[in-house]
C-alpha cells in the first residue's frame, strides 16, 4: 500500500513498513492541498498526528483511502465515525505515549511548586541586578511529597501518572465515570513491584481534597473545569491540563489565578491552538508547553511501531 505520513513518522516505523513492502511518503502537504495530493498519488493510508485535520470534506474527496491512522491517543482532529461509515479503517496508538505524558505532568508539577517556569523567564532579564529579590520571591516553594494529587480520568495516562506520584510519596485519588476503585502496580528498577489502591471519588470530593489536579479525559472541547469547579478547589491548589484544549475554561482559570484562589496552572493544550490567547501566554502563574506531552523520542518510536504493526496486521487479515 501507499502510505502518506503527513505529520512525520519515526524511522523505525517507516523501516518496518518498507520492509513489509509498503511505499511510505514522508512529505508534509498543506491542509488545503491534501485531498489533491492523496488522489494524484493514489494514497491508500493517511497517517496524521494533531496538526492535520481529516474532516468529512477530505474523506469525501478521497474515496481511495482505506485507512486513517492517528499517531497518539486523541482523535478529535478526525471525523472518525463518518470515515468508518465510508468503510475506512480508523485507528490510533493509545498504548504508546502514556509514560511521556505522565512525565510531562510531573515536570510541570515540580516546576510550578519551585517557580521554575517564572524564574527561567526572569533570571536572564533581572538575575544580575535583582538577584537577592528574586531569591526571596522564589524561595517559598513547597514539596510534592505528602500532598494530594487528584486525577480526572483514569485511563492509561492517568494510571501512569498515579504510579509516578505514589512513587514520590504523594496521596493519589481519582475520578473516573467508567470505573470503580483501582489498583496500580509500581515497578522498580530492581524488578520489585508494589500494588497500591487508588480511590475513585466523586468530582466534588476530588476538587475539595486535592492540592493538585491533573486532567486526562477524552473528547474535544468539552469543558470539565469551569468557574464553579475552580471555586470548589482548595485555595492555593494547582491544576494541569495535558488532555484537550477547552477542557478548562481559560477565562475562568485566569480569573481564579488573578484572585489568588488558584496558585498555579500548567497548560500543554489550548483553546485556540495553535494561536493561544495572549493573556494565557503572558500570565506568570501558568507553566506553558506547546502541546508536546507525547513528543519524546521514545514515545514517537513506540507510536511508529504501533502504527506499522496495525497496518501490517490489517493487510494480513
Amino acid at each position: 500500500m501507499k502510505i502518506l505520513a503527513n505529520d512525520g513518522l519515526a524511522a523505525n516505523g517507516r523501516d518496518a513498513l518498507v520492509t513489509a513492502g509498503h511505499e511510505v511518503l514522508e512529505v508534509t502537504v498543506a491542509q488545503d492541498q491534501l485531498a489533491t495530493y492523496i488522489k494524484e498519488n493514489n494514497v491508500d493510508v493517511l497517517l496524521v498526528r494533531s496538526a492535520t485535520k481529516v474532516r468529512k470534506d477530505l474523506i469525501d474527496a478521497c474515496p481511495n483511502l482505506k485507512m486513517i491512522g492517528r499517531g497518539g491517543v486523541g482523535m478529535d482532529n478526525i471525523d472518525v465515525e463518518y470515515a468508518r461509515e465510508k468503510g475506512i479503517t480508523v485507528f490510533n496508538t493509545p498504548a504508546s505515549s502514556s509514560q511521556s505524558v505522565a512525565e510531562m505532568v510531573m515536570a510541570h508539577l515540580w516546576g510550578m511548586v519551585r517557580f521554575l517556569h517564572d524564574s527561567n523567564r526572569q533570571m536572564p532579564l533581572e538575575g544580575e541586578t535583582r538577584f537577592k529579590e528574586l531569591k526571596k520571591a522564589y524561595g517559598k516553594g513547597i514539596e510534592l511529597q505528602g500532598k494530594t494529587l487528584g486525577i480526572i480520568g483514569f485511563g492509561r495516562i492517568g494510571q501512569a501518572l498515579a504510579k509516578m506520584a505514589l512513587g514520590i510519596g504523594m496521596n493519589v485519588i481519582m475520578h473516573d465515570r467508567n470505573s470503580g476503585n483501582a489498583t496500580v502496580t509500581l515497578s522498580f528498577a530492581n524488578g520489585a513491584t508494589l500494588d497500591m489502591d487508588v480511590e475513585n471519588c466523586s468530582m466534588n470530593d476530588l476538587l475539595a481534597k486535592s492540592d493538585f489536579i491533573s486532567l486526562h479525559v477524552s473528547g474535544a472541547g468539552e469543558t470539565i473545569i469551569g468557574a464553579d469547579q475552580l471555586n470548589q478547589m482548595k485555595k492555593g491548589s494547582y491544576i494541569v491540563n495535558t488532555a484537550r484544549g477547552g477542557t478548562i475554561d481559560e477565562v475562568a482559570l485566569i480569573d481564579a489565578l488573578e484572585s489568588g484562589h488558584i496558585a498555579g496552572a500548567a497548560l500543554d493544550v489550548f483553546v485556540d491552538e495553535p494561536t493561544p490567547a495572549m493573556q494565557v501566554l503572558m500570565n506568570s502563574k501558568i507553566s506553558l508547553t506547546p502541546h508536546i506531552g507525547a513528543a519524546t523520542v521514545e514515545a514517537q518510536s513506540r507510536i511508529a511501531m504501533e502504527i506499522a504493526d496495525t497496518i501490517n496486521e490489517a493487510v494480513l487479515a
